[in-house]
């Protein structure tokens, strides 16, 4: 063998006889000092799966020092699964300090689903608040109120794996704001009483099918918008009016077209009288001609016509005059 391959066994030798003698008796001794005995076999596979063993055996130590009940074989199955050993122990600790049941199967599901188990730990020792946005609706007299809420929720670690997150809460609490406004007879009862609102919500489920329990509801604020019944009803009556007006422009149109027929229907009569007056001359000489009528009838029909035409004349002055005093007393006033 040539040089540079005996340097190589040379190199290797030394490396396997540090990792047997050295360091891997020395993190079985720091686990063993701590009170948590781990197997030597089961470091040395964790080197030989190029597992990082020193942090699995660094969490598992602060894991069992901390009251949590976890394998090494968890912890180096969570770290070959792309996990974070650590948010996991540290969230294990906080809920056991805290008293809250925290299995170390569901820690691990709840990391490997890429939510922060820190964060939902942290939720269920400490409550938080979230608000709705602004609703608007209208209550049954027609008034418009605007109101908001914030809701007090807490993390439910039991749901939490495949449960909706806090945007349905917040969507549901908005559908019943609305609905509790509608209901409302007048604006001014919910104006003197919001918690009126708020204790119709807080007696449904919210929290169905997600990672939160609801643990109060409250209207943080409620004002009065516009007048949406007076508005209608201005609308509808301004709706009937242009119905009125159509109609009346309607009648009107008919009444113009009954006049017009009625002025070609008198028309039409005069043209026959004129046409009959026109007649008139030549019946009355042939009524002379076979002696229907005498020269003395004939006078006395002329006198009649003569007397109704004076009347006539007399008549229509008389009426001119009124109409002429009527007008000039107008220009006066």
């Amino acid at each position: 063998m040539d040089t540079s391959t005996i340097a190589l066994i040379v190199i290797a030798t030394i490396f396997v006889v540090i990792l047997l003698f050295v360091f891997l008796p020395s993190m079985w001794f720091r686990a063993l000092v701590s009170g948590t005995y781990v197997p030597m076999f089961k470091i040395m596979r964790m080197y030989v799966k190029k597992v990082n063993a020193r942090s699995i055996v660094i969490q598992y130590i602060k894991a069992r020092k901390s009251g949590v009940e976890i394998s090494i074989d968890q912890l180096e199955t969570h770290v070959q699964a792309k996990g974070n050993i650590e948010n996991v122990v540290n969230a294990c600790i906080a809920a056991c300090n805290a008293g809250i049941e925290l299995p170390v199967r569901t820690a691990i599901a709840i990391d490997l689903s890429g939510r922060d188990i820190n964060e939902a730990v942290r939720g269920t020792i400490t409550p938080r608040v979230i608000e709705t946005k602004t609703v608007t609706t209208m209550c049954k007299n027609g008034i418009e109120l605007t109101a908001r809420a914030k809701i007090t929720i807490k993390t439910n670690l039991k749901r939490i794996i495949g449960s909706a997150t806090e945007e349905t809460i917040i969507a549901r609490v908005s559908e019943g704001i609305v609905t509790c406004i509608g209901n409302a007879q007048t604006h001014t009862e919910l104006l003197e009483r919001p918690d009126h609102i708020s204790k119709q919500l807080i007696g449904r489920n919210f929290s169905h099918d997600t990672a939160y329990d609801v643990l109060s509801i409250d209207i943080s604020r409620i004002e009065v918008g516009r007048n949406v019944g007076a508005e209608l009803e201005i609308d509808m009556a301004e709706s009937r009016k242009i119905v009125a007006q159509a109609d009346a422009e309607q009648r009107r149109s008919n009444a113009l077209a009954a006049e017009q027929e009625m002025r070609a229907v008198t028309q039409e009569m005069r043209a026959r009288v004129v046409a009959a007056e026109a007649m008139l001359p030549q019946a009355l000489a042939e009524a002379l001609e076979r002696g229907e009528i005498s020269v003395k009838d004939y006078y006395n029909l002329e006198n009649i016509i003569s007397d109704t035409q004076m009347r006539k004349k007399i008549a229509g002055t008389s009426q001119g005059d009124v109409l002429a005093g009527q007008q000039k007393k107008t220009r006066l006033a």
